[in-house]
């Protein structure tokens, strides 16, 4: 029976401003096992970030707080652990990967610097020259040369330097990373680079990782599994397989999609979701989808959809399918 490694529960979380209270987060179930990449996908301001931060415990102090819901990393509770309890699980056995290297690194420290400093952190039996030794191997795996390590993060491209970070995230092997728009910086040759090199250390290492990204390609690519996040909610679960070629999806996916270009067609114009995400300070009273949905009914803004599951375990969250539920599937 695979191994669960990580275990979200109803989570819900805020962000409280002198004016409103943002409801970023709310009700989200995950889980994810040993070696599994799951891909996060959605509208910048769906929440994705804030699910892996709350995971990190790394929300903005006095705004973003955890109202609700259970984190369980390795069946440990990460709700309840101490500072001093997530400082040895960050960088250890969760690391994270941010969209822009240039701001993840320190100008001034040399990049050797830097990886040394991770594993002086956590490896406490390490000599220093067992360190150093263990900083060039890690250049080395991501494909820049050990003799660069006494550079500085500006005289590297971004690609060298999102490399580095990588680099970084994968110095004491842990055994979750959640990689934030890892890509988002970077033009697409060097993209397919950084994705192939975090693809083959995920194989290498075994490591599960949560990808989040709004780029249904590098999702493709890269993942097992598949959330559709909007406005805070998981709308639609299943693997890859389902989201990309399953039949049945939820409206908002399936706008995703037309809104990619298709080389087989010779559409002039590509198709947009109309409209925008509701304001997270004042949420509808129902699908929170429905005021962008040309399926909409009456149903759909008096009453917050429920969650049908097929029986291949393929999730959406829709009233289309609870009617289709009940007249049977074609």
């Amino acid at each position: 029976m695979p191994e669960k490694l990580l275990d979200i529960k109803n989570l819900r979380v805020v962000y409280k401003t002198d004016n409103d209270l943002i409801y970023a987060v709310n009700g989200v179930d995950l889980s994810l096992e040993k070696g599994e990449v799951l891909g996060l996908v959605g509208e910048t301001g769906a929440g994705k970030s804030t699910i892996a931060l709350s995971i990190m415990k790394l929300l903005p102090a006095k705004v973003g707080s955890i109202t609700d819901g259970s984190i369980t990393f390795d069946n440990k509770n990460l709700i309840d652990a101490s500072e001093a309890d997530m400082r040895a699980i960050r960088g250890n056995d969760i690391s994270m990967i941010f969209s822009d290297p240039m701001s993840s690194l320190n100008p001034l420290l040399t990049v050797g610097d830097q990886i040394a400093e991770v594993i002086e952190m956590h490896e406490f039996d390490l000599s220093s020259g067992e360190i150093r030794k263990k900083v060039d191997d890690m250049l080395e795996l991501v494909g820049i040369p050990h003799s660069r390590k006494h550079e500085y993060p500006h005289q590297f491209s971004g690609g060298m330097r999102q490399r580095i970070v990588i680099a970084m995230a994968l110095a004491c092997n842990p055994r979750l990373i959640l990689a934030d728009e890892p890509t988002t910086a970077l033009d697409v040759t060097i993209q397919a680079q950084v994705l192939k090199t975090m693809n083959e250390l995920k194989e290498k290492m075994d490591t599960a990782m949560i990808l989040i990204t709004h780029d249904l390609g590098v999702v493709a690519q890269m993942c097992d599994t598949v959330a559709i996040v909007y406005a805070g909610e998981i709308i639609e679960y299943g693997t890859a397989e389902m989201i990309f070629e399953g039949k049945d999806h939820h409206p908002y996916t399936v706008g995703l999609f037309n809104s990619i270009p298709d080389i087989k067609s010779k559409a002039r114009r590509l198709s947009p979701i109309d409209g925008l995400m509701p304001d997270p300070a004042q949420l509808p009273k129902g699908c929170r989808f429905a005021e962008r949905c040309r399926y909409c009914r009456d149903v759909c803004r008096e009453k917050e959809p429920g969650t049908h599951i097929f029986d291949d375990g393929h999730m959406i969250k829709c009233f289309l399918f609870e009617r289709k539920e009940a007249i049977g599937r074609r």
